[in-house]
């Protein structure tokens, strides 16, 4: 069978404060909603925003950390996958689908409070400043000086 990929990489603020629930078992899953924002030139040359909405689904740790340290208006790096699931409706008869990302990392972006202000996308312009986000793109600082002791193999955990 040939490899397959199913990857999802999003950035984006949350629509509302995430909704924790637990299974029979006990398993925590956090659902929530996620906007993404996309600027174009309309016909007439004008700027105009475009806001896509995803539904994020998290398990187990993800979940309590979601359920614990995000709401509406925080910045986060999702990456998971798309799954697709479909039911008849009972009403109608009609088959339905819903697509959801199923989380499987999650990063937490801006500072804390941040989500009170504008989600912390404050200050934000359209353009090349904007692409780089919250993201230091400098190069880091070494921690130690640059005359300290390599790591020998005897070092190695493993």
């Amino acid at each position: 069978m040939a490899k397959s990929v199913n990857k999802v990489i999003l950035v984006g603020n949350l629509g509302k404060d995430p909704e924790i629930k637990y299974t029979s078992t006990g398993t925590p899953v956090a659902k929530f909603s996620l906007a993404t924002n996309e600027g174009y030139k309309d016909k007439s040359g004008q700027w105009q925003d475009r806001t896509e909405w995803h539904n994020i689904v998290a398990w187990q740790r993800l979940a309590e950390i979601v359920g614990e340290y995000v709401k509406k208006g925080s910045k986060v790096y999702i990456e998971g996958r798309l799954q697709t699931s479909s039911w008849d409706d009972k009403e109608t008869g009609q088959k339905k689908y819903k697509t959801e990302i199923i989380a499987n990392e999650l990063v937490l972006l801006g500072g804390r409070g941040e989500a009170d202000s504008e989600g912390g996308s404050r200050g934000y312009s359209r353009g090349a400043s904007a692409s780089a986000g919250n993201f230091d793109q400098s190069q880091p600082h070494p921690e130690e000086p640059a005359h300290a002791t390599q790591i020998q193999d005897e070092d190695i955990p493993f």
